[in-house]
């Protein structure tokens, strides 16, 4: 094996901290990740908060509330972003036509490239969504950012995961995420040979994390970077 998977931290290191907080992120890198996942939403007066789930406990959906009303522990994109210092990002965009918050004007793609564009760090991003409308938006707006369709379904036959990743590589996107549980050497082999990457999410097992390894994965999503990264660094050269 002449190369190894990077090591990234699902909502930060959350089984130390409590997810997509500063602290996790912070935690994240002390335990040697090398890029940072989070998920970001819009609170009603546009301000863009990192939070996996659309409602908040205790105080409702995270789009019907203005940003004072947010609890404190839940941060801003840009004060996350700057959290995670040293180490890249994949920022996923939260706009799920099932959840409260969807927008289909995409404005929250929108004000993350905007953000980004301030910011002059877009090498260390990586945008990603359940949505391919939204990371095409990401796409056409920035040529430099790397992109990668999130999914989690059934096993696909041959025909349709061939499909799936044409289509992902045809649009200009760089990676795909495939739910850890769906990933086998076939897909990796089809995603490779039209060069994306194959990040997969959340595997907190050892032995998962290795066999994933074995069949070339790109990126190991998970909660236990600690864990991740010496099962990374023992593996053979």
């Amino acid at each position: 094996m002449s190369w190894k998977p990077i090591v990234v931290a699902h909502r930060g290191a959350s089984k130390a901290c409590r997810e997509n907080t500063l602290e996790a992120f912070v935690e994240a890198k002390i335990q040697g990740a090398s890029m940072a996942e989070l998920d970001v939403r819009r609170t009603a007066d546009g301000i863009m908060v990192v939070h996996h789930d659309p409602v908040i406990a205790g105080v409702g959906v995270i789009a019907q509330h203005q940003h004072q009303e947010i609890p404190l522990y839940v941060p801003t994109l840009a004060a996350a972003l700057d959290a995670c210092a040293g180490m890249d990002v994949n920022i996923e965009i939260k706009n799920d036509p099932t959840e409260p918050d969807f927008d289909s004007t995409e404005r929250i793609a929108s004000q993350v490239l905007e953000l980004l564009a301030q910011r002059h760090d877009a090498s260390r991003m990586l945008i990603s969504s359940f949505r391919f409308e939204t990371i095409d938006v990401i796409r056409t707006g920035n040529d430099v950012l790397r992109t990668g369709y999130l999914f989690t379904m059934p096993p696909l036959s041959p025909l349709r995961m061939k499909a799936m990743i044409r289509r992902t590589a045809a649009a200009g996107h760089q990676a795909i995420h495939p739910y850890h549980r769906g990933v086998t050497s076939m897909m990796v082999d089809m995603a490779h040979d039209v060069e994306l990457d194959v990040n997969t999410w959340t595997v907190d097992d050892p032995k998962r994390m290795r066999a994933l390894a074995k069949m070339g994965v790109d990126a190991l999503i998970t909660n236990v970077p600690r864990i991740a990264v010496d099962i990374v660094e023992k593996l053979p050269n």
